[in-house]
């Protein structure tokens, strides 16, 4: 009988509005404050020497994205494709849970990170961004005389 009222599955619908405002109000820390959830997943780390960042972007064609760093600000825009067919008269859409459009993640880097020595590479839907720390930040050890 709901079938014939709803062609969608409307529990379904109700259940991945549900988990998207959990998502949306899901406020545990990360390393650079609150948010989860955001696509592409990132893992943001360094050394004494760089800023590492990896982006997880699987199904992202590299030449569509977007890296731009400017004022301390790292952006990751681009778009994702969605392969599946579109719900309509002739076909239906069961479950969609994978993300697809357009997308962009804006992070704050440390002070010492210098614009002029980044380097990005691209690899099975990693995105791997090395930002280089300046020479004069780095630790040095002195010798005593």
């Amino acid at each position: 009988m709901f079938r014939s009222l709803f062609p969608y599955d409307m529990f379904g619908e109700m259940d991945r509005l549900q988990r998207e405002i959990q998502q949306a109000l899901d406020l545990s820390p990360n390393i650079r404050g609150f948010g989860r959830g955001g696509f592409p997943a990132l893992n943001i780390g360094g050394t004494p020497q760089t800023v590492e960042v990896y982006a997880f972007a699987p199904g992202v064609d590299p030449k569509t994205l977007e890296i731009d760093l400017e004022r301390g600000m790292l952006t990751i825009a681009g778009e994702r494709k969605s392969e599946l067919p579109e719900a309509g008269a002739q076909s239906t859409l069961h479950i969609n849970e994978r993300f697809a459009g357009s997308f962009r993640r804006v992070i704050s880097l440390p002070e010492d990170a210098d614009p002029d020595a980044v380097e990005a590479s691209f690899k099975d839907g990693l995105v791997h961004i090395s930002i280089r720390r300046r020479a004069a930040a780095q630790p040095r050890r002195i010798t005593i005389h």
